[in-house]
C-alpha cells in the first residue's frame, strides 16, 4: 500500500465516521434551545461538520493530487515497521480488554490504573528497549500524575475495576471523609 492510497482509505474512513457522528448527535437538538442555550447534540454536531468539511477537502486534493500526499507513491510501511505497528496495536487493545474485563468467567477487570502501567513496562521494556530502572519509575510516575489530574482536580472518576477497594483509604484521605 502506498502514501496516496493510505490518504484515500482514512480519508474515506474519516468522512464516514464523521457522517455517523453527525447522525447520532441528531439524537439531541443541536442548535439553540430557548432560555437552556445550545442543543446537547450541538457541540458533537457541529465538530463532525467542520472534520467532514476537512476530510471532503483531504479527498478532494487527493484526486486533484495536490500536495506532497497525494502524490507519494512510496510504500506507507517501510519494511520492518508492520510487527512494532502490530505489537503496539495489540498491546493498546489489550490493556482496554484489563480497564474493563473481557467477560471471560465474569473477570471484573484491573482498572484503568492497573491497565496503564502494565501497557507502559510493556511498551518501554519490549518495545522500545529502554532500562528496567526508567520502565519502573515511569510505570509509577505517569498513573500516579494521572490519578492526581483526574481524580482529584477534575473529579472524573476512571475505571478501577477490582482494584476500587484499594482507592478507598486515599479517597477517604484526599476528602477528609
Amino acid at each position: 500500500m502506498t502514501v496516496r492510497t493510505a490518504e484515500l482509505l482514512m480519508g474515506l474512513a474519516m468522512a464516514a465516521l464523521s457522517a455517523y457522528f453527525m447522525w447520532k448527535s441528531m439524537e439531541l437538538p443541536i442548535g439553540w434551545v430557548r432560555e437552556v442555550g445550545p442543543g446537547g447534540g450541538a457541540w458533537p454536531f457541529w465538530l463532525s461538520v467542520a472534520m467532514f468539511a476537512s476530510t471532503v477537502w483531504v479527498l478532494i486534493n487527493w484526486v486533484r493530487r495536490v500536495g506532497p500526499v497525494a502524490n507519494n507513491e512510496e510504500p506507507f510501511f517501510e519494511p520492518g515497521m508492520f510487527m512494532p505497528v502490530f505489537l503496539v496495536a495489540f498491546a493498546l487493545t489489550a490493556c482496554i480488554a484489563l480497564v474493563e474485563g473481557i467477560g471471560i468467567g465474569g473477570f471484573k477487570g484491573i482498572g484503568f490504573y492497573g491497565a496503564l502501567p502494565l501497557f507502559i513496562i510493556f511498551y518501554l521494556k519490549v518495545i522500545g528497549s529502554h532500562s528496567w530502572l526508567a520502565t519502573f519509575v515511569t510505570a509509577i510516575i505517569v498513573p500516579v500524575i494521572t490519578f492526581i489530574f483526574f481524580e482529584v482536580m477534575l473529579q472524573i472518576s476512571l475505571p478501577k475495576g477490582m482494584s476500587e477497594p484499594l482507592f478507598l483509604p486515599i479517597f477517604a484521605y484526599i476528602y477528609g471523609l
